[in-house]
């Protein structure tokens, strides 16, 4: 089946062309980092107007690289939520206008859906032997600005939610610890940078929540710390003390979400783990889930950068699956700015 998908949950417009759920013939995406940079932080308002301009032409760009027109398309999965509700509803309008207009069917998904599945796009490379497929049941770790969640996964619309953040997400602790130390947003990827070349050790961060039973997290105290400790500098915070602070603070993230993760999956008796969302992008977290799958014999799976960033055609995994089972979306279909993903077991029906 050969789909159209369309994402704009937050500041990315992104539009793809896929078939058979599997094979991503195109995926644009129209960023809007320089638009919201200057008020450090997404601008739900202007993020909704520009996803108006943007939406047709990522739509058609979508279509020439994949070589077809809309009249090829078989059906169209769009984000439902959640999500920033003016911006779902941009994304949402024009995949029931065209759903209407090409009398296709149409189905909503699950943001985080579309980002757990993502490594079915790829024939994706197990860290520890390189040979392995991935496959149901696993656990899934959504980190990202918006979200920090485990879920066990046993198939498409099968999520049992296991654990997730009680306060910021680790990509939103990322991003504001970065404007405490003075750094331009998104700060995330900029943390990382310096991380690089900085001491993990230097400055002792808590963990918090790490030796709790369960597994949830938290991200606030961590954030809390490095602005006390910020306070307490008796220089300027730059160069390499910068990068000691950046990289401290990394590791305990990083900490946190790998030995969380891994204690999970091996009480849920899963020997497969999925890192997914933007946060999967992130060096230091690809690292340590990679040594942890080697000493541990459980396999990691990261989607490719592309797939990690909010994208159309992570939606196409769902979405191919729905659609071919004739288990559609109506043409009342309203965005959720909350939808819970452990009770989703099929598309969004109907008015929120």
């Amino acid at each position: 089946m050969l789909i159209l998908t369309i994402e704009s949950s937050c500041d990315e417009t992104s539009a793809a062309i896929v078939r058979d759920g599997r094979c991503v013939l195109s995926n644009i995406i129209a960023s809007q980092v320089d638009i919201h940079a200057c008020y450090g932080g997404v601008v739900p308002e202007l993020a909704a107007r520009k996803h108006l301009e943007s939406c047709p032409v990522v739509i058609d760009q979508a279509l020439q690289v994949a070589g077809v027109t809309l009249q090829d398309i078989e059906g169209i999965a769009v984000t439902a939520g959640p999500g920033l509700i003016g911006a779902l509803l941009v994304g949402l309008s024009a995949a029931k206008a065209l759903a209407f207009a090409l009398e296709i069917p149409l189905v909503g998904i699950h943001h985080i859906e579309g980002h757990i599945l993502a490594p079915f796009l790829e024939t994706t490379a197990n860290i520890s032997s390189g040979t392995q497929q991935l496959q149901f049941p696993y656990l899934a770790l959504a980190v990202s600005g918006g979200h920090t969640h485990l879920f066990r996964v046993d198939g498409i619309g099968a999520y049992e939610l296991i654990g997730q953040t009680l306060d910021d997400a680790a990509g939103e602790a990322f991003d504001k610890v970065a404007k405490m130390a003075g750094l331009t947003y998104p700060g995330g990827a900029l943390i990382d940078k310096l991380a690089q070349s900085g001491d993990p050790c230097y400055f002792n961060f808590p963990r918090p929540m790490l030796h709790r039973p369960g597994f949830d997290f938290s991200f606030s105290g961590i954030k809390t710390a490095v602005l006390n400790q910020i306070k307490k500098l008796d220089q300027p915070l730059e160069g390499e003390l910068l990068t000691h602070l950046a990289a401290s603070f990394q590791e305990a993230v990083v900490d946190v979400l790998s030995r969380k993760a891994f204690k999970a999956a091996k009480e849920h008796q899963l020997s497969q783990i999925v890192v997914a969302g933007g946060v999967a992008c992130n060096s230091g977290l690809r690292h340590r889930f990679s040594q942890l799958s080697l000493s541990t014999e459980i396999d990691v799976f990261f989607p490719e950068p592309i797939l990690c960033a909010d994208n159309a055609a992570m939606l196409a995994v769902a979405g191919d699956y729905y659609l071919t089972r004739g288990l559609t979306s109506p043409l009342e279909l309203n965005a959720r700015a909350n939808w819970p993903l452990a009770k989703v077991t099929g598309p969004l029906q109907g008015q929120c």
